[in-house]
């Protein structure tokens, strides 16, 4: 029946994988409050009521911060499999790894000296 040897165990994960979500989007809809009534329709946020419009603009700050974390955090993951396999991989990728934090300390320098980690 299965044309690849020792792939039925990735089969039965990929059909769990698949069958979780389904199955809690089902079980929501027959266990959730079907009633939209009052309370239910008021905005909430953080236990105040919302005051003005949603549409404000947000200084670009928090943008640029939250872009500098993202792009050092995903960098770091980066380096992760490379220290795992510190000592399989030799010189050359000791070498490529160095390159790499260089490119982030310049990366992060530039951002520093741009004002991007200034929270004032």
């Amino acid at each position: 029946m299965f044309s690849l040897p020792g792939y039925e165990y990735f089969l039965g994960f990929l059909i769990i994988a698949a069958a979780v979500p389904i199955l809690a989007l089902i079980t929501n809809f027959f266990v959730s409050p079907k009633s939209r009534k009052g309370e239910r329709e008021l905005t909430y946020e953080s236990g105040m009521e919302p005051i003005g419009g949603a549409w404000i603009q947000f200084n670009i700050r928090y943008y640029m911060f939250a872009l500098v974390f993202v792009i050092f955090d995903v960098e770091t993951v980066f380096l992760y499999p490379w220290a795992v396999a510190f000592n399989k991989l030799g010189l050359l990728a000791f070498v490529e790894a160095l390159i790499f934090i260089a490119i982030l300390v310049i990366a992060l320098a530039y951002a520093w000296r741009k004002g991007a980690l200034e929270w004032s």
